[in-house]
């Protein structure tokens, strides 16, 4: 009987592994066809695209597609003005969200925690109320139409990343501190030469999280930039058809897929620091 009962739950056990990866396959089946369809849509002729009933595999390649977008709309130009703009504000939030947190995390001063909370209370401000304030205020700086409205106010930081790494340095052992000011260190060394060493995995979530905003951001750019030279890589696909006069989805599909696959190029060699970045920032503090 005990050997019976010891088949029957390991059967169960199978069933429900069966069961799970099942779901897992069909979630997967699910996110990834959106990416499939933008794929083999790439690879059709425009007059593939509408065909019914669809075909799954393009016969045949229009490999062509690729180079034709770069002839027709300067891709070039959206792809390095979204990597310069990118790269600058994930800086300036990664650095400034950091030394905030930091000082969150492991400095006492009298109302910080009433400031904290000021600061989380940003989160739940709706950006529309804050949009035409703010473009009043750059409008006056003279700054509408540059990138200076989009990379300035990185540098004050997020209130999400400020949060985030919060939790991470509260989980770091104090008894470093007391060993930094026993050798004569000061908060500067505490901060740059042992909280940044042991946070790289938070630093890099933080990174990845600024980067994909960033990347994919439309209405900051819609809003404050003017000349087509300037656009990133968001407002260009959004600004495609004006090449065409119509939608050439064939074509719009092989720019997407240049927009989409430096995210997911980062995201596949980053994984295992974002991963365990976001683990480790949920389990602290």
């Amino acid at each position: 009987m005990l050997r019976s009962g010891r088949v029957s739950h390991g059967e169960l056990s199978i069933t429900g592994k069966f069961f799970v990866y099942a779901i897992m396959f069909i979630g997967l089946l699910l996110f990834a066809f959106p990416l499939y369809w933008m794929v083999i849509t790439s690879l059709k002729e425009l007059g593939d695209v509408h065909k019914l009933p669809m075909t799954w595999i393009p016969n045949p390649f229009k490999w062509d597609n690729y180079s034709q977008i770069f002839k027709d709309v300067p891709l070039l130009t959206y792809v390095w003005n979204t990597i310069a703009y990118t790269a600058i504000t994930v800086f300036a939030v990664a650095l400034s969200s950091s030394l905030v947190a930091y000082a969150f995390a492991r400095l006492r001063a009298r109302g910080s925690v009433i400031l904290f909370a000021i600061v989380l209370s940003t989160m739940m401000i709706p950006p529309q109320v804050t949009m035409i304030p703010q473009y009043l205020l750059f409008n006056q700086l003279n700054w509408v139409d540059t990138y200076l409205p989009l990379v300035i106010p990185a540098f004050g930081g997020s209130a999400f990343i400020i949060f985030l790494l919060r939790q991470f340095y509260m989980g770091i052992s104090k008894d470093l501190d007391e060993a930094v000011k026993i050798d004569g260190g000061g908060y500067a060394t505490m901060f740059f030469r042992i909280i940044v060493p042991l946070s790289v995995p938070a630093l890099a979530t933080a990174a990845i999280l600024e980067f994909m905003y960033r990347w994919n951001d439309l209405i900051g750019p819609l809003i404050y930039l003017s000349s087509g030279e300037k656009y990133p890589l968001s407002l260009g696909l959004s600004n495609f058809t004006a090449a065409y006069s119509a939608t050439p989805w064939n074509l719009l599909m092989a720019a997407s897929m240049v927009a989409v696959f430096p995210p997911l190029l980062l995201f596949f060699f980053a994984q295992k620091y974002f991963i365990r970045g976001i683990v480790i920032t949920g389990s602290k503090g």
